[in-house]
């Protein structure tokens, strides 16, 4: 629920943006895509340097391009969304965006941004954070989900395999999002 209601609230922060990059291709992105491209938006998914898995996944869900979140996409973008917690990634994903572009940081925490030209703010570009979700947004996407319909990819991990789950996180190796599920014993008990 989190994934889709952060990614659901980041998206709307891009306003009407028409060619949308998504950074960090994961739980919440995979739900974007859906939702957006439902929208009639274009997707521009960014994974990590040669998660080619990562960029197949983007693009079955319907992204118009996949690649690399250091390349610059082949069209200039109208907004950018960052799921990645790699605060590097903001002067990427400014450098990516039109004149008056919006750059939204949708995760709960993110490194440092480093310092950066001011000709990536220049013309109006603007970067904003989500931290609080709504009860609105709630509603607006429980209303729309089945419209989409969203359908979510998970991998499922027992409790005392978190530090796994987390591990695998880190390193790209989700598909979609990953979910921590009872241990059997614990099921049982």
């Amino acid at each position: 629920m989190c994934a889709g209601l952060i990614g659901y609230r980041s998206l709307t922060k891009t306003g009407q943006a028409r060619r949308v990059g998504v950074y960090g291709f994961g739980a919440a992105a995979h739900i974007v895509t859906q939702v957006a491209r439902f929208q009639g938006r274009e997707i521009y998914a960014f994974a990590r340097r040669g998660d080619r898995e990562g960029q197949r996944f983007a693009l079955s869900l319907g992204a118009a391009w996949a690649g690399d979140s250091d390349t610059l996409s082949p069209e200039k973008l109208d907004a950018a969304v960052i799921f990645a917690p790699a605060g590097e990634l903001v002067p990427l994903a400014l450098k990516a965006v039109v004149k008056g572009g919006t750059v939204v940081c949708g995760g709960i925490h993110m490194s440092d941004i480093p310092a950066l030209p001011y000709e990536l703010l220049w013309e109006e570009r603007s970067v904003c954070s989500v931290a609080n979700l709504t009860r609105r947004d709630g509603e607006e996407f429980f209303a729309l989900a089945p419209r989409v319909p969203v359908r979510t990819t998970v991998q499922t991990f027992p409790l005392s395999e978190a530090n796994e789950a987390l591990d695998c996180l880190r390193s790209g190796h989700i598909k979609g999002a990953a979910v921590l599920v009872p241990d059997e014993h614990l099921r049982h008990a």
